[in-house]
């Protein structure tokens, strides 16, 4: 028993706030030795250190906490090794991604030309009945926000029996920062009269839209340019702007994504 350290040394020797102590220990990931039933203090072993700068580790390569338990709870090298080469070849996307984001901001402050124009249309859309599934999201974690808010729609879709039947779209219900968090809806159209108690009926409106070609991270002057035109027309948005995706990411070179960008308006 004398062997077991306190929090706030175990802590130091771990190189883990106290408050992440605590985090890991209500999510699974570092259980106390010995927690006091009077007073609530954790203790822990010094055995517990490897595994307490496991995590750090993990954590500091940005592995999700779900993930790390995983991953901390395998039994044999080779799966800990194919785990670690997982998470490397996504870092290694994500890494890819920042550097193509880095030369599209040299090109925008630098107020080089896009490669692609911006067509403004405006047409009139269908109403349509989808499944759609918010996500509450910060700026830093939209990318995973936007999977989960698809995830749970297909989800819903799957579990009312129905078939997606048409193009899915995402809509941002709020203006999202670094300094704002917002919410954003994953939609995906199910044919009329399908997928009761789960779907929603979007009636027919007025949009003015733009295409935008390539990554979906570089599709700002696409908003840019609709803003323009929204600004010179004099017209304004009566709802939120929602982002159509024309083909599929998982097949398509993020050169040929095509996604439609449309803000709805009043009608005329």
């Amino acid at each position: 028993m004398d062997s077991l350290m306190p929090i706030g040394r175990f802590s130091r020797a771990s190189r883990l706030s106290v408050k992440a102590l605590r985090l890991y220990d209500a999510e699974g990931l570092l259980v106390p030795a010995r927690v006091d039933p009077a007073s609530g203090y954790r203790h822990y072993r010094p055995d517990q250190i490897r595994r307490a700068e496991a995590i750090r580790v993990l954590r500091m390569v940005d592995m999700p906490l779900a993930r790390v338990r995983q991953v901390l709870d395998l039994d044999s090298p080779d799966a800990v090794r194919a785990a670690l080469a997982e998470h490397r070849a996504l870092l290694a996307g994500r890494l890819d991604e920042q550097e193509r984001m880095l030369r599209f901001l040299e090109r925008l402050i630098n107020r080089e030309d896009i490669a692609m124009p911006y067509d403004i249309t405006i047409r009139t859309i269908e109403a349509q009945r989808v499944v759609g599934h918010r996500v509450h999201t910060s700026l830093a974690n939209i990318g995973q926000a936007v999977g989960e808010a698809f995830g749970g729609a297909m989800g819903a879709i799957g579990a009312a029996r129905a078939i997606p039947a048409g193009v899915p779209f995402l809509v941002y219900h709020d203006v999202i920062d670094d300094q704002t968090e917002g919410e954003i809806e994953a939609c995906i159209p199910v044919a009329p009269g399908a997928a009761d108690g789960v779907a929603a009926d979007i009636p027919a409106a007025e949009v003015v839209s733009t295409l935008h070609r390539g990554p979906y991270m570089e599709i700002g002057p696409a908003y840019e340019a609709l803003g323009a035109w929204l600004a010179e027309q004099g017209r304004e948005p009566v709802g939120p702007p929602r982002e159509m995706y024309l083909n599929d990411p998982n097949e398509t070179a993020p050169e040929e994504l095509l996604t439609e960008v449309q803000f709805p308006l009043a009608w005329k």
